[in-house]
């Protein structure tokens, strides 16, 4: 099993309640407040251990939220290895209007990361000691961090001869796909600003896709479609993925699952249509769940069960 780390720059703790309907100037009657770590490389970490696959989760925190976030990361047996910061970890505010079962989330930004703290968090990913296999760098940037500080830590894990991961987007993503990654998971609209094609669309996503592996900006590129499944693509190698029809209840937290499944198949060493098929899975098992709550295994197990059977069939027919 190949040794696993996640990065997250810009963790939080979300705080989820619910009312029964959201009206202006009322005093709104809530129920008692759950909180979870939040943050796209924490919730791979957590997605991962719940299949039964261990990484460390290198992530920033501050203050008083930044210590409640190490302890709710810790319940959930997640390997942590904070790097601690001046400002306070930032907090969401999730809200669910139960008599419609819509969803309102708030997201509060990041206090600024000083260079010095950059500088830091560079030096102490670097140190880790032995380095990771596999690094995965996923969700936003805090302020203070710019895109080329990201393709700088790309560099820094390539060059120790780790398979790098990101799944972020924006300028970001442009800037990390120059220096090249082995994984990249843009969804269709992320593809196309990446390429330059406006109107992508199930049949021209795999095109799209090898423009970028061909470009050397990754090896292996899987296209998100939610709904639709995805496409795995590299040099000599591409699959559509159809999502297995499932009751949507919530899609929070179905990108992050979505890449716990792929690096749980990529550690164990299981070929790119298995990780696909893996990482559809976990994406529509999350779907499955209401609130912010990620995937429940058993629903991930069975659902890539049926996806297996599916690819079997198309083979022999």
């Amino acid at each position: 099993m190949k040794n696993v780390l996640t990065i997250t720059l810009n963790p939080a703790v979300d705080k989820s309640s619910m009312v029964d309907r959201i009206a202006p100037e009322k005093k709104l009657r809530c129920e008692a407040p759950v909180f979870q770590p939040g943050g796209g490389g924490i919730n791979v970490s957590r997605g991962l251990i719940r299949l039964g696959v261990d990484s460390t989760s290198f992530f920033l925190a501050g203050g008083r939220t930044g210590a409640l976030l190490e302890e709710l990361v810790e319940e959930e047996r997640v390997k942590i290895n904070p790097f601690r910061v001046s400002g306070n970890t930032r907090e969401n505010f999730i809200v669910v209007e139960g008599s419609t079962n819509q969803q309102y989330r708030f997201g509060m930004p990041g206090n600024e990361i000083t260079e010095e703290e950059q500088n830091g968090i560079l030096k102490a990913i670097s140190s880790i000691t032995p380095f990771p296999d596999i690094v995965v760098i996923s969700g936003s940037l805090p302020p203070g961090i710019s895109p080329a500080f990201l393709r700088t830590l790309v560099k820094l894990a390539k060059d120790k001869s780790a398979k790098v991961i990101v799944d972020t987007s924006g300028a970001a993503l442009k800037e990390v796909l120059e220096e090249g990654v082995y994984l990249v998971k843009p969804n269709l609209g992320e593809l196309g600003n990446l390429t330059g094609i406006d109107s992508l669309d199930n049949d021209s996503a795999d095109e799209a896709a090898q423009e970028l592996v061909h470009a050397g900006k990754a090896e292996v590129v899987v296209v998100s479609m939610g709904a639709q499944g995805a496409y795995v693509v590299t040099k000599d190698f591409k699959e559509y993925v159809p999502a297995p029809a499932a009751k949507k209840l919530s899609t929070v937290g179905a990108g992050d699952s979505m890449v716990a499944g792929m690096i749980s198949v990529l550690a164990s060493g299981g070929d790119c249509s298995e990780m696909a098929r893996m990482g559809v899975a976990c994406g529509t098992a999350a779907t499955m769940n209401p609130g912010t709550g990620l995937f429940k295994k058993q629903d991930a197990d069975r659902l890539f069960k049926w996806l297996n059977k599916q690819s079997a069939n198309a083979v022999t027919t």
